[in-house]
């Protein structure tokens, strides 16, 4: 009697607990409905005022409606989702680029025996833009870099110099633009004058602060030998395979250099009066130690390069001048130099991976007669 009596006690008990756990869980379901139907008319009176202003989708019936977001070709123009213009959105700064990219491999293997053409080149740098710009998408470059080219008739050299540039430039976390500076017609060629044209012509396209000369035929075997500008001006090409890998002497300046605005300014930039092969370079060299400078220089184990062989070009013979003018840098250098160069330019054209500016430079002064 007393078990059956303490059984029925316990289901009581159990029943009445339930019921109070049935109690709660209603009035709990009550007051969230209620709390949640409160949030969304408030939502959405507030939403109903603000739609038009903080929704801008693009309205396919208005024949002089714009989209603000460009896409490249064969992609669709989607709908804009800019914000009003009162609106500032936070964009996150971009970091500077780091002194050694991570992403450099060192010894390149160059070699010119495989075909080149222009389209496989620009199939392998799909990042580079029109006019042959590059800028890295994940840092922020500390200079822009103008590569400038003399050139005339080379284009089998460009193609080389194009396919394997534009990788080792990007690898390096370089801001360059590339100028092939062209020179028309088939009078003597001037090396110096058209790398004077360049550094003009480049400014009128960007605010570039660093610049460097460089030959077409010129490949650099090792990507650590880093294309920016440095305190002192900068000699790149240090060790050719033509001289052995070596410097061929202490005031050799040629092949690839480099200076900032600053320092090409203070030397007055180079020589125009240099028609034909050589001495261009060693009168630049002699600028820069007469302007109380000091060329810069890359380890010779790094600063190694590889030439596209080639016959010398016609009309660029060597100039037997150029040892008497070397002599007279010093006396010279004022007055020819980028505030007496003179030149027409005849065309601007922005390809894929480079652009071309052809220029007409004029005549050389007749030679006096020998003897």
């Amino acid at each position: 009697m007393t078990r059956l009596m303490l059984g029925r006690t316990l289901e009581r008990i159990c029943k009445a607990v339930l019921l109070l756990c049935l109690v709660h869980f209603l009035i709990m379901m009550i007051l969230y409905f209620d709390v949640y139907s409160q949030r969304f008319d408030i939502f959405s009176r507030f939403n109903g005022r603000n739609f038009s202003r903080t929704h801008h989708y693009y309205n396919l019936s208005r024949p002089n409606g714009t989209f603000p977001t460009y896409l490249p070709a064969g992609d669709h123009y989607l709908p804009s989702t800019k914000p009003e213009t009162n609106y500032t959105p936070t964009i996150k700064p971009v970091p500077p680029c780091p002194e050694v990219p991570p992403g450099l491999v060192g010894r390149l293997l160059i070699e010119f025996s495989s075909a080149m053409t222009l389209e496989r080149v620009q199939k392998e740098n799909p990042n580079v833009t029109n006019g042959g710009k590059y800028t890295p998408p994940d840092c922020k470059a500390k200079q822009k870099v103008a590569i400038i080219i003399p050139y005339r008739h080379r284009d089998h050299h460009l193609k080389y110099w194009l396919h394997y540039l534009h990788p080792i430039l990007r690898r390096q976390k370089i801001d360059y633009g590339i100028f092939i500076i062209n020179q028309y017609g088939e009078d003597t060629f001037n090396r110096a004058k058209l790398l004077n044209i360049g550094y003009t012509e480049v400014l009128k396209d960007a605010e570039y602060d660093c610049f460097i000369f460089s030959d077409v035929d010129l490949i650099p075997m090792d990507d650590r030998n880093l294309y920016h500008c440095y305190d002192q001006p900068r000699h790149f090409a240090i060790a050719m395979d033509k001289f052995g890998f070596r410097l061929p002497y202490a005031g050799y300046f040629g092949g690839v250099s480099g200076l900032t605005r600053v320092q090409f300014l203070k030397i007055n930039g180079f020589p125009n009066e240099y028609w034909g092969w050589g001495g261009e370079d060693d009168d630049i060299y002699n600028r820069i130690t007469l302007n109380g400078m000091k060329v810069s220089r890359p380890d010779v184990r790094i600063g190694r390069y590889r030439m596209i062989k080639h016959e010398r070009d016609k009309h660029n013979e060597p100039n037997p001048q150029r040892f008497n003018k070397i002599q007279n840098t010093k006396a010279s250098m004022k007055r020819d130099g980028i505030n007496s160069l003179q030149y027409r330019v005849l065309e601007v054209t922005k390809y894929p991976l480079f652009t071309n500016i052809t220029v007409e430079i004029g005549k050389p002064p007749p030679r006096p007669p020998r003897g």
